[in-house]
């Protein structure tokens, strides 16, 4: 499958995105003229060789608000050019056979659309997808502190305690007209480092069914399986495949975050890892939306001579950024971009 994408060399004639500050994004150190992309890079990393916050690449697109769900896509061998009196971000084309930045056919006030055939696929990602695509296809978070509701496997083929792919299971519950369901196990209670409430439960993703035969019990047969299978495991509609295209801007309502966990149980994490935020869909979160990181470090105790103990609040600091992905009742999951130390739970997370 080809999409043929035209792109008219002089600019983009669009409105501003919502998120647009009062400041105009600042331009990274040696910030260059021109950059070529190439096969691996996303928009993001594009970005940060322009702009000292690369998140805010969609203002330098110049996208409007309907733009930021489903931004352009831009391919391998096409040419960034910088535009500082902006700033702006703009597709080039080179010509004859000079450098990058001395050979584009921009500026000079013609506009000359540039077409290019290439695969849909091939195109730039927002973020590394794969960092995310387990997320974006299994269950996480289940709302509350029930599971009421979910099909339960009351039987294995022959007895078995525990299967694999391909083979069967039978389950109660199944609902009409849902021929795939994601199989799962309760995990550990989600709850907000600074308030305690209890925001929801994470579960245990084991793999997917797919119904064979409306019987009673309902018969499936797994189609696929990341751990072991077996009598008492919980089972949920499959969701369709999601694919995250959103491109990154600023909340619109004060969000007031924690980290809440980290993927696979550790205290601390780092740039391009997953972690979970106490804030979600009701508390104004949405997919693409960008959050600052900042560490409490706590409070020192100084004692001077001939004189009493004085404790002092530390200041919190700035230290790096998340981009939200995929956003439940009040919990979210989001991927670090950028830091510059380990992140750890109970971190906040607020409007950069």
């Amino acid at each position: 499958m080809f999409r043929i994408i035209s792109f008219l060399v002089s600019g983009i004639a669009a409105l501003a995105c919502a998120s647009v500050q009062a400041a105009p994004p600042a331009l990274a150190t040696s910030a260059p003229d021109s950059y070529t992309v190439t096969k691996g890079d996303t928009l993001w990393g594009i970005s940060g060789r322009f702009l000292q916050e690369p998140w805010r690449w969609p203002e330098v697109w110049q996208m409007n608000e309907s733009q930021i769900k489903s931004p352009h896509l831009i391919y391998p061998g096409q040419i960034i050019v910088l535009d500082r009196s902006g700033p702006y971000l703009r597709i080039g084309k080179a010509i004859g056979s000079g450098s990058a930045a001395a050979g584009l056919a921009v500026g000079d006030g013609r506009l000359q659309p540039k077409v290019y055939q290439t695969p849909v696929d091939e195109a730039v990602s927002t973020i590394p997808l794969k960092a995310i695509a387990p997320f974006l296809t299994r269950p996480l978070v289940i709302a509350g502190r029930s599971v009421e509701g979910a099909a339960t496997i009351v039987a294995t083929e022959t007895s078995r305690v525990y299967l694999g792919q391909g083979e069967t299971v039978f389950a109660t519950g199944v609902s009409d007209g849902v021929d795939k369901w994601a199989i799962f196990r309760p995990g550990k209670p989600l709850v907000d480092p600074a308030s305690r409430r209890r925001l929801g439960t994470e579960v245990q993703y084991l793999g997917a069914a797919r119904v064979t035969e409306r019987t009673n019990p309902t018969t499936l047969e797994i189609v696929e399986a990341v751990e072991e299978i077996g009598a008492g495991d919980l089972m949920l509609p499959a969701e369709g495949d999601l694919v995250f295209s959103y491109a990154p801007h600023a909340p619109g309502e004060t969000i007031d975050a924690r980290l809440v966990s980290i993927y696979r149980g550790v205290l601390e994490t780092g740039k391009l890892n997953v972690v979970a935020l106490s804030a979600g869909r009701l508390d104004g979160l949405e997919a693409g939306h960008v959050l600052a990181l900042f560490r409490n470090r706590g409070t020192a105790v100084y004692k001077g001579s001939g004189m009493k103990s004085k404790a002092y609040a530390l200041p919190e600091k700035r230290y790096g950024s998340v981009l939200v992905f995929r956003v439940f009742d009040h919990v979210s999951y989001a991927l670090i971009m950028d830091t510059d130390g380990p992140a750890t739970v109970g971190d906040a997370a607020r409007n950069p």
